[in-house]
């Protein structure tokens, strides 16, 4: 598709230091493939699998239905969570300015992408500063755990907390991505340590999120063990940043690799499903390929707590904050039918047994 935000400029790519400027630049990158070009994977999430037993007697007024929910102790008006995304840009600031605004409107959950480039070049910390346009929202900072392995440490988790006035941190879990990145970081031996540390020292709940090749229950049992407080399997089944780093690769071989790589990981409801399994309390966010408010109702059905898009949400904001308005109110309305078609007054009633079946 074309990309709505293209007729703006974007002057902060021109004015930071070496680093700071390359990881700007490959930002806006970012932002343009996904909004340009297929990038998405053609492996499914695995909710084609799954099927609502429709009840033809609800005995509910729709008007009743309570989306409510609570997460690492913030009430929401729905079980939505804007996925991370983007920032760093004039471009990803005004798309970032929208979906906080939108988050704030309906009491959702927001996340920032990546705050690297702000630790790089902190002129741009303003493209991720949403907190005055969404005072009371759950909203989750982001840094790369990889990070931990290049100079990053306790002191730049905080500041990038801090900078977000965040209520969690979201450190992302990228090995493909990176592998496929020109000149990506692939140091991630000992990481585990340094995670463990981290979530000890830091004020706030720490969140391990994949980037879109999912989180095993072998995996996320380590995680748990040196003190995440709550997972998003970000899932195989939607974005593919193997197909993303492909389309920006400076050589045949990055290419290559790109597209080899390019439907590879797990299932989000196989992440889902397998995670809850082990871990019945943990608070868990299912992201990865989660299109409309019917794959949010089958991921909550499967056992999470919170169901992210980023896609929908990147399109909508790139045309206007109205195109967010009319997003959520379609998201919305589509979790209140399944509920209201499965006799489902309140979220808790979509994992009662018979509810889900598999095909």
């Amino acid at each position: 598709m074309s990309n709505p935000l293209a007729h703006l400029s974007d002057p902060l790519l021109n004015s930071s230091s070496a680093d700071g400027a390359a990881t700007q630049s490959r930002k806006a990158d970012h932002l343009r493939v996904c909004l340009e070009d297929d990038v998405q994977s053609q492996q499914t999430t695995g909710f084609e699998r799954y099927r609502f037993m429709h009840c033809c007697l609800p005995e509910l007024d729709r008007s009743e239905i309570d989306l409510s929910t609570r997460f690492l102790g913030k009430t929401l008006n729905a079980p939505l969570l804007i996925s991370s995304m983007t920032g760093g840009t004039e471009l990803a600031q005004t798309i970032n300015y929208r979906l906080a605004a939108v988050a704030q409107h309906y009491k959702i959950a927001m996340g920032v992408g990546s705050q690297r480039v702000a630790i790089e070049n902190p002129q741009v910390a303003a493209t991720f500063a949403v907190r005055s346009l969404a005072p009371d929202i759950l909203l989750f900072a982001n840094l790369g755990a990889v990070q931990l392995n290049y100079h990053y440490g306790i002191e730049e988790c905080q500041r990038v907390v801090d900078s977000l006035e965040a209520d969690a941190l979201i450190l992302h879990l990228n090995p493909l991505q990176e592998c496929v990145q020109t000149q990506g970081d692939t140091n991630f031996r000992g990481l585990l340590g340094k995670i463990s540390r981290l979530c000890e020292k830091l004020p706030v709940p720490v969140i391990a999120k994949e980037v879109g090749n999912g989180i095993s229950a072998r995996m996320a049992q380590k995680l748990i063990e040196v003190g995440i407080s709550a997972i998003d399997v970000a899932g195989a089944g939607g974005t593919s940043w193997a197909r993303v780093e492909s389309e920006r690769a400076q050589d045949e071989r990055q290419r290559r690799l790109g597209k080899t790589f390019a439907d590879w990981g797990i299932p989000t409801a196989e992440c889902i499903t397998e995670i809850r399994a082990i871990a019945p309390s943990l608070p868990l966010i299912a992201s990865g390929g989660l299109r409309n408010g019917l794959d949010g109702a089958k991921a909550i059905a499967l056992g999470a707590d919170l169901a992210g898009l980023a896609l929908p949400f990147l399109q909508a904001a790139a045309d206007s904050e109205a195109a967010l308005h009319t997003l959520m109110e379609a998201l919305t309305a589509e979790l209140a039918t399944v509920m209201f078609c499965t006799g489902s007054p309140t979220l808790a009633g979509l994992r009662q047994p018979g509810v889900l079946r598999v095909l």
